[in-house]
C-alpha cells in the first residue's frame, strides 16, 4: 500500500466513525491510536482535543484539523414515538431529508432511524413539495416497533441523546470522494499522512511541529484552548470552498486569504502561495464569505499567533459532500513544503 492509498483508507475509517460535536470520543481514540502506531505520544486535553508533537526544534508551528462533524441531538420525544431534533452545527434542514441516522442512548445502546418530513408521502400529502423544512416539519422515525413516547423511553432514548448522520462514504476509482463530513475528516487524514511521513523520515520539520485535532470546531470554539504554550504560528487545515466566484475545485488546494472573521496573516499566506507555485501545485487563492476556522477561534480566544488557512476543495459543503484524492494530494504536498520551509520562521 502506497502513502496515497494509506491516506484514503485512513480517511474512510474516520468518515465511518460517528463524531457529531459533543460525541467525538470514538474519532479522537482513532486519531490517538493511529499516532501511537506511528510511535508518537499524543495527549488529550481537558476539552477533548488531541495534541501531538512530531518533533523538530524552534519557532513552534501548530497544524490544526477538526474531527467533530455536523449532527443533531434529540430535543424531545413526540407522543407518536417520533423524535424532534435540534441542530449541532450550521446546515440547511433540507440537506438531511431522508438521511439514515444513528441514535446513541446515554446507557450505550445504539439505534438506527431515518429523517423524514412529518408529511412524507406525495400520494397522501399534496403540499409535500412546498412544506418548509425545519425542526417542526422534520423528525426521526426509529427503526424500532415503537408507537408512543413510553416505548421510546424504554429504549433509553430521550432529550439530549446524540444523533449522527450516516456518511455514505465511498472513494471511486476516478479518485472522486463522496461522503458527508469531508469537512474536516479529509484534512485530518492529510495530517495523519504527514505524521506518517515524519515518522518514516521522509519529511523533516524545519521547526517544532504540533498536530492539533479539535472536537468543537463546528460550534465555533475548537482551538480556543489547549494549544501548546510555545506555539507561534497556527495553520488550520480545513476544507476549501467550491462554488460561486471561488477559484478552487475538488482537485485543488485552496489558500484562504480572508474569511468571515477577517484576513489571514499576510506573510504566512504569501509564503503558502509562493510554495504552491514553486512546487507546481494545483491551487487557488480564495475568499470564504461564510466561514470560520480553528485559527480564528484561537485568535479570538486571545492567543498571540500568526494564522493561516488551507484545505482541499470540497463541493456541496455541509451536505452530501464531494472531494477528490488529488485535492488531498495537493494539500499534503503544500503542507510538506511548508513544514520544511525556513523562510516562514
Amino acid at each position: 500500500m502506497n502513502d496515497r492509498e494509506w491516506m484514503a483508507e485512513t480517511l474512510l475509517g474516520l468518515l465511518n466513525t460517528p463524531s457529531p460535536t459533543g460525541y467525538t470520543h470514538r474519532a479522537a481514540e482513532r486519531i490517538e491510536n493511529t499516532l501511537r502506531g506511528l510511535s508518537f505520544q499524543p495527549e488529550r486535553t481537558h476539552k477533548g482535543n488531541v495534541v501531538c508533537c512530531l518533533g523538530g526544534e524552534g519557532a513552534p508551528l501548530a497544524l490544526s484539523a477538526h474531527v467533530d462533524t455536523l449532527g443533531a441531538m434529540v430535543r424531545s420525544v413526540k407522543p407518536n414515538g417520533r423524535l424532534r431534533l435540534c441542530q449541532i452545527g450550521g446546515y440547511a434542514w433540507n440537506s438531511i431529508e431522508n438521511e439514515n441516522v444513528r441514535v446513541f442512548a446515554r446507557d450505550g445502546r445504539e439505534y438506527t432511524g431515518c429523517v423524514y418530513l412529518t408529511t412524507p408521502a406525495t400520494h397522501v400529502f399534496r403540499d409535500m413539495g412546498s412544506v418548509k423544512r425545519d425542526d417542526t416539519t422534520m423528525e426521526v422515525v426509529l427503526d424500532e416497533n415503537v408507537k408512543d413516547a413510553q416505548g421510546v423511553k424504554a429504549l433509553g432514548i430521550g432529550p439530549g441523546c446524540f444523533v449522527a448522520f450516516e456518511p455514505r462514504a465511498c472513494i471511486l476509482p476516478s479518485g472522486c470522494i463522496k461522503s458527508r463530513h469531508l469537512d474536516d475528516k479529509a484534512s485530518s487524514a492529510v495530517l495523519l499522512r504527514l505524521a506518517k511521513a515524519v515518522a518514516e523520515g521522509a519529511v523533516k520539520p524545519a521547526r517544532r511541529l504540533y498536530l492539533i485535532f479539535t472536537v468543537h470546531e463546528e460550534v465555533g470554539h475548537g482551538a480556543s484552548a489547549g494549544l501548546p504554550e510555545d506555539t507561534q504560528d497556527i495553520l488550520s487545515v480545513d476544507m476549501g470552498c467550491v462554488g460561486d466566484d471561488l477559484g478552487c475545485d475538488e482537485t485543488m488546494v485552496s489558500i484562504c486569504a480572508k474569511d468571515s472573521r477577517g484576513p489571514y496573516n499576510y506573510e504566512l499566506t504569501s509564503r503558502l502561495i509562493e510554495l504552491a507555485e514553486e512546487n507546481g501545485l494545483r491551487y487557488a487563492v480564495d475568499i470564504y464569505p461564510a466561514y470560520g476556522s480553528d485559527a480564528d477561534a484561537a485568535l479570538s480566544a486571545g492567543y498571540d499567533l500568526r494564522h493561516a488557512l488551507i484545505g482541499p476543495g470540497v463541493f456541496a459543503s455541509h451536505g452530501y459532500e464531494r472531494g477528490h484524492l488529488d485535492g488531498l494530494e495537493n494539500t499534503y504536498r503544500l503542507l510538506t513544503a511548508f513544514v520544511q520551509d525556513t523562510k516562514t520562521i
